[in-house]
């Protein structure tokens, strides 16, 4: 396996290894930015980037039969953290927003290594090389077998300037932690994250350091 494959697999394989990370602040650490779509495209695991042991093992993961057969949805479940109502809305959702603004956000839920890992990036057109269009976001949604935090994000470069690095870190603090998983759903934290992000892309200013309140969430209204 070429270097190069494995740190574009890493991202979405990470969760085998997923104990050995940490979302807590550490001064110590040595920060690494990791790629799994593109050389611009990085990945915010929390306070610290992702930093994988020496003995981290990551295997790649390529299963295109995995994906829906039906094209251009916005929202992919593995592992069903979603309702169908839930996921339909959301999708209709990101659907809008890309229409309005230009940002693309993706969402897929997964439990490693049950995931189409490096074929998602054909299914959602993202990160190829000579491509312009870099105004995307892709929340991975693993639980990592309850030790991690359960939201991720591959920002593109054309998203930065409106949602800076800070952004990701609280974003997924505010809404990604194990106990507010625990004491309100894992659907809550996604639609929670999914709808403080497009408030932020359809804001007057497009520009967000601090996460907005919780929203109207697809839980909350009952969506089944």
């Amino acid at each position: 396996m070429s270097s190069r494959c494995t740190v574009i697999c890493a991202f979405l394989c990470f969760a085998a290894t997923a104990s050995a990370f940490s979302v807590a602040p550490n001064p110590s650490r040595r920060t690494v930015i990791a790629s799994w779509i593109s050389g611009g495209a990085a990945v915010v695991t929390g306070a610290t980037t992702l930093t994988p042991p020496a003995n981290a093992r990551l295997e790649a993961v390529n299963r295109p039969d995995l994906l829906p057969t039906e094209a251009g949805l916005n929202v992919i479940q593995t592992e069903k953290f979603l309702t169908a109502g839930q996921a339909r809305r959301m999708n209709d959702l990101l659907k809008a927003l890309e229409r309005d603004t230009g940002f693309r956000v993706r969402v897929l839920c997964q439990a490693y290594p049950n995931t189409p890992g490096l074929a998602i990036r054909d299914y959602w057109d993202l990160g190829k090389e000579g491509q312009k269009d870099d105004k995307y976001i892709v929340l991975v949604v693993d639980q990592f077998g309850g030790k991690g935090n359960v939201l991720n994000f591959n920002v593109g470069d054309g998203v930065k300037l409106n949602l800076p690095n800070v952004f990701w870190t609280r974003l997924q603090a505010k809404f990604g932690n194990t106990f507010y998983v625990r004491d309100n759903g894992i659907d809550l934290a996604i639609t929670n994250a999914v709808e403080a992000i497009t408030t932020c892309l359809r804001s007057e200013d497009q520009y967000c350091v601090n996460v907005p309140d919780e929203a109207p969430s697809l839980k909350s209204l009952g969506m089944s």
